[in-house]
């Protein structure tokens, strides 16, 4: 796998050539008579046959701008086809990325990342040689528009880790409470190629048990949107490139989904209950899924289990209530020649709401990280890093919780755990040890204590649209 990595700071333009120029609706204005300037950062984080992940860090050198557009034109072909931590569109070689909700604000100095997933054509990827930030060239410096613009409001800090940084990057100022959480994906299924399921392919409905059995096990790309309840027993097997979307209420009874060997799958907006087994099983090397705003209640056995030698996985925007044994990662002591190097997950903004215990237990997996979910009054304990695995967990919230994170667990020997900016209420900070690999991935970290309503007022199935 090719892989790139560098910082480009383009230099020296005119003030003429950098001045705020108005467009289409596109641009948000710099102040009036605002210095102007900024620095990006551009890597192709993996790239495959057909395919590339890119990575890109803006930072705003002038004043203050409410919301951003950054613009760069690719030399050979290159199209983008899915963007995080930003809303990108492509005309003939020109691709526009405009901030989301969350990461609009950058100060003097604040910085936001993305990433994208894009094609080339297996001959040439040549990285862009220039970007624009509102309609100003990224030089590197700062200039003063020759031409007053709009006045905006100073924004407020926002910066976030780079690709390939030590597990300590700049935390990034919080979306208010009041602005929804992000929804795009972030985390360990962003790498390894992405993750991006059906994609673009035809979209199927299924209302009952057979039909969404036959959907799951075709193979080829596929879009299944599951409406209404569905009764079930056992594991469900689902194939490669496959997006299953809970429609409105949506919920799936008795029964799990099962991703065994498979790759690139999607899981969104379902409410599980009642299962058998598991509810969402990933096992067997099986890689790049993202398993998103689900609701898991009162299940027999893990609500999401990911083992035997799985990887590149995210766990995002769930809630679990009223059920035991939550999320494992790693199913036994004895497979460490299958799982280390692999069961690389991330798990963020869920709400482990009462849940008892395994929110998550690690073994084997180095980095897991564990960032910006909200634990409430989980009777267990919250997160286990156990048989040498190495768990990062950063930027959450505890209430409630009398053990909130340790090493070992049972007869699982210790693994190593790294806790920072964490926020507790009526809970104790738990045990840590050890060093834990660096994140390799871009992401936006909330300030821990403002998670809870983050994560209250959006995690669980029914609040995206799909």
């Amino acid at each position: 796998m090719h892989r790139t990595q560098r910082r480009m700071t383009l230099l020296a333009t005119t003030a003429a050539a950098t001045a705020a120029l108005v467009t289409g609706g596109l641009l948000t204005a710099v102040s009036a008579q605002a210095a102007a300037g900024c620095r990006v950062a551009y890597s192709v984080a993996s790239q495959w046959p057909g395919g590339f992940t890119g990575n890109v860090t803006v930072t705003n050198l002038g004043d203050p701008v409410s919301g951003w557009t950054l613009r760069w034109s690719y030399g050979a072909g290159q199209q983008v086809s899915q963007a995080w931590g930003a809303t990108a569109t492509q005309s003939g070689a020109q691709v526009s990325a405009t901030n989301v909700d969350y990461n609009g604000a950058l100060a003097t100095n604040g910085s936001a990342s993305f990433g994208f997933n894009a094609s080339w054509n297996n001959s040439s990827n040549p990285d862009p040689t220039s970007f624009t930030l509102n309609n100003v060239a990224c030089t590197g410096g700062t200039t003063t528009p020759t031409t007053p613009a709009t006045p905006t409001t100073p924004g407020t800090p926002n910066t976030s880790g780079t690709p390939g940084a030590p597990t300590t990057p700049p935390i990034p100022s919080d979306p208010p409470p009041s602005v929804p959480p992000p929804t795009g994906l972030v985390g360990w299924a962003t790498q390894n190629g992405g993750t991006t399921g059906g994609g673009g392919a035809p979209t199927t409905t299924v209302s009952n048990a057979s039909a969404l059995t036959s959907a799951l096990n075709a193979t080829g790309a596929a879009v299944i949107r599951v409406s209404g309840t569905i009764s079930c027993s056992g594991m469900l097997r689902v194939r490669s490139n496959k997006t299953i979307l809970g429609n409105s209420g949506a919920t799936i009874v008795g029964c799990g989904l099962n991703v065994s060997g498979d790759r690139n799958v999607i899981i969104r907006n379902l409410t599980f209950r009642d299962w058998n087994d598991d509810a969402i099983n990933v096992q067997e090397s099986a890689t790049n899924v993202w398993i998103d705003h689900n609701t898991f209640s009162n299940g027999y056995d893990g609500a999401v289990d990911i083992k035997r030698g799985s990887d590149f996985v995210t766990v995002s925007w769930n809630r679990v209530f009223n059920h035991d044994k939550t999320m494992l990662l790693g199913h036994s002591d004895d497979n460490g020649a299958q799982d280390t190097g692999h069961l690389r997950v991330t798990y963020h903004h869920n709400w482990f709401d009462g849940s008892r215990q395994r929110n998550p237990r690690v073994r084997f997996g180095n980095p897991v990280h564990v960032y910006n979910n909200y634990y409430r009054a989980n009777g267990g304990y919250g997160v286990a890093s156990t048989e040498n695995a190495g768990v990062l967990v950063e930027g959450n919230y505890f209430e409630n919780v009398n053990d909130t994170y340790h090493l070992g667990e049972a007869d699982s020997g210790p693994g190593r755990l790294v806790a920072r900016n964490n926020h507790f209420v009526n809970s104790p900070a738990g045990q840590t040890g050890g060093s834990v690999a660096s994140i390799p991935y871009s992401y936006q970290l909330d300030t821990a204590s403002t998670v809870k309503s983050i994560v209250t007022g959006g995690a669980g199935a029914g609040r995206i649209t799909v």
